[in-house]
């Protein structure tokens, strides 16, 4: 779950084409001077699958005295493929509560020379995210993604007023589309000033002319995206920028001072009443030690219904939990509520907590170099552990302790483990004035393990049947784990069905029976199969076959050409044993030899041996955590082309 923005004067996030909320009003319907100029721009020659260019990204803030913002926007895409057309929209986000789209006009110059001016009656308004019950946030919004053709020019101006949170902003200077020009400028009241962080670049240093600050850009190129790529705001020139009134300090000076807000806002929602600490009684009766009954309330935590309500989002409501009380009576809450919920329930049972702010979905995205609320999307939890309590999600810090880390809104990621996308983060542990940025533990390769165990028979015309059964742990286990619940029986099993015949052509599951062990965080599956052909026979006398049947490992699919982006690789482990019953009658005449490498990225063996009447093909593999920068790409190709040269190297036997 998220929790919702207060502040969010660009959209760059948000609207692939990077819209954001900025813009000189027009009375008429004419196309601007600004336009007018960003058409005549000289575009370099791209690569064919460039879909468009940006031509202009102008955003303009101006702070009153009172910090109130008024922000503008101009932005113009050329469309240079088809595919480009889907960049012909642009749009301003406002909160229904503290802001207002004051203007929002665009414009499309058709090859031919003509316009089409988009006005009012073409502005859609919609929410911001239709998974939300409610939220107060909103897009406002002009799309010409039906009209536009290749060649065509779309751009478009917005007027925003708006009374932010925090008095703090973010730019990005570009999306994935190459950007000519871009210019983020700040017109403060006089006696302010501001400061500002550059990521993704070296540092972006303002003009200042009076009270005026203006960053800007040129000639970015294109950044494609790319298999396992880091997300494009960790790789696109960014800004982030503070700004306060000159006899002051800026809003946040430290971590600390971010801990020291969360903790104020978060202190009235810690409501134990007897109600909530009976509750707590109740679900840990029976739990033998701390992380037995930190356990069992996090169990039921989780199985709460999600359910976001953003209300009161401008005075903080997007970052304030709910009372314990309120969630525990209504039974479902969004992240803040369900960590907030769990703090309280601990508190019940003497157990000391803190709120932990987070960013979902991109470990790499939180900075340490800019204290800002505005980082966070998501809230979980740290709990104080003793020290006979071990567990790979341990972190221990100087003021605070052991601190166990746990996710109460991921339904389905256990006590001891931590989703894929949260490991390695910075998070901040909300703690008053002992409050901090943290980096979150990121797990071994084996704490995310899949284990597979075959019996194969092989028969005389080449078909196949035989027993899986394998065993996952970690994020794996959450994996299967998430698929049988999110699933009914029959797409579950239709899944299944069609996993085998991507590794199997023709094979057939008989039966499947899969096993979650919640006790230890296991996850298991036993699966019976067949194949009417699966060997090769050849005159009578020969009989080729891959024992690498179903376990094929195709984490990695190499680009065709050059890569420019890093690579990320998650933690993993994988461990096969094959035992394959060889035919009556035939035995081994060719074996592929044993495979071994070793590198930073991870390490992988396969080997095969005779056993009776049994072939017997091992292998394992084992990836680390890793950033690949694009220069190391061919290393990682070298890599995985060992791992699918096991796999493709056939065994032939020979009948006596």
């Amino acid at each position: 779950m998220k929790i919702a923005k207060t502040i969010l004067p660009t959209l760059t996030f948000i609207i692939c084409s990077a819209v954001c909320v900025l813009g000189t009003s027009i009375d008429d319907k004419s196309m601007p001077s600004w336009l007018q100029e960003a058409s005549r721009s000289t575009v370099p020659t791209y690569q064919k699958d460039v879909p468009g260019v940006v031509l202009i990204n102008d955003q303009s803030v101006s702070v009153a005295a009172d910090g109130m913002l008024t922000i503008t926007q101009r932005y113009a895409v050329r469309i240079l493929t088809g595919d480009g057309k889907g960049y012909a929209e642009g749009g301003a986000g406002y909160l229904q509560s503290s802001s207002k789209v004051k203007d929002i006009k665009g414009w499309l110059i058709r090859s031919d020379g003509t316009v089409k001016y988009y006005g009012k009656d073409k502005v859609l308004d919609v929410v911001s995210d239709a998974d939300d019950i409610y939220n107060e946030y909103r897009i406002k919004s002009v799309d010409a993604t039906d009209d536009a053709e290749v060649g065509a020019i779309f751009g478009y101006e917005t007027v925003v007023e708006e009374r932010p949170l925090f008095p703090q902003d973010r730019f990005g200077f570009q999306h994935r589309l190459p950007t000519l020009y871009a210019r983020y400028t700040l017109a403060l009241p006089s006696g302010w000033r501001a400061t500002s962080v550059t990521f993704n670049h070296d540092e972006i240093k303002p003009t200042v002319t009076g009270g005026t600050y203006a960053w800007e850009m040129r000639n970015m190129d294109p950044i494609p995206p790319e298999p396992d790529g880091l997300s494009v705001v960790n790789l696109a020139p960014r800004i982030a920028i503070n700004y306060f009134p000159t006899a002051s300090s800026s809003a946040y000076d430290s971590w600390h001072d971010v801990s020291k807000w969360y903790t104020d806002l978060s202190a009235q929602s810690l409501t134990l009443d007897d109600t909530v600490a009976a509750k707590a009684r109740e679900l840990a009766a029976g739990a033998k030690t701390d992380f037995e009954r930190i356990s069992a309330i996090g169990a039921y935590v989780q199985s709460l219904r999600y359910i976001s309500l953003d209300l009161g989002v401008a005075h903080g409501g997007g970052h304030r939990p709910r009372p314990a009380t309120l969630v525990l009576q209504r039974g479902y809450g969004d992240c803040k509520d369900k960590a907030n919920l769990m703090r309280t329930m601990l508190k019940a049972l003497k157990i000391e907590s803190h709120l932990v702010l987070i960013y979902s979905g991109d470990p790499t995205y939180v900075r340490a170099e800019w204290a800002s609320p505005d980082q966070f999307n998501h809230c979980i939890i740290a709990v104080a552990i003793g020290p006979d309590t071990q567990a790979p999600t341990i972190v221990t810090n100087e003021k605070l302790g052991r601190l166990l880390i746990f996710d109460p809104t991921d339904p389905y990621t256990q006590l001891g483990d931590l989703p894929q996308h949260e490991q390695g983060s910075f998070a901040l542990i909300s703690a008053g004035a002992d409050g901090d940025l943290v980096k979150m533990p990121t797990l071994p390769p084996a704490a995310s393990k899949l284990e597979r165990n075959a019996e194969i028979e092989l028969g005389p015309t080449g078909a196949i049947s035989g027993k899986i059964h394998q065993r996952s742990y970690g994020q794996s286990a959450s994996f299967e784990r998430a698929k049988v619940q999110l699933l009914s029986d029959s797409d579950y099993k239709t899944d299944l069905q069609r996993w085998l015949t991507s590794r199997v052509k023709g094979g057939s599951i008989v039966n499947s029976v899969p096993i979650d062990r919640k006790s230890n965080g296991e996850f298991d599956l036993d699966l019976d199969f067949s194949a009417p052909v699966y060997a090769q026979l050849m005159q009578g006398r020969l009989m080729m076959f891959k024992p690498a049947m179903v376990g094929r490992l195709d984490q990695f699919t190499r680009l065709e050409g050059k890569r420019v982006t890093p690579m990320m690789i998650d933690a993993s482990s994988y461990n096969e044993t094959i035992r394959i019953k060889l035919p009556a009658g035939f035995t081994v005449d060719e074996m592929p030899d044993a495979d071994k490498i070793e590198t930073p990225l991870g390490r992988y063996s396969s080997k095969y041996e005779l056993a009776g009447d049994y072939l017997i093909f091992t292998r394992s593999l084992e990836l680390n955590r890793s950033i690949v920068p694009a220069s190391k790409y061919d290393d990682v190709g070298r890599f995985f082309s060992v791992v699918r040269g096991a796999e493709s190297s056939p065994v032939v036997l020979i009948k006596k």
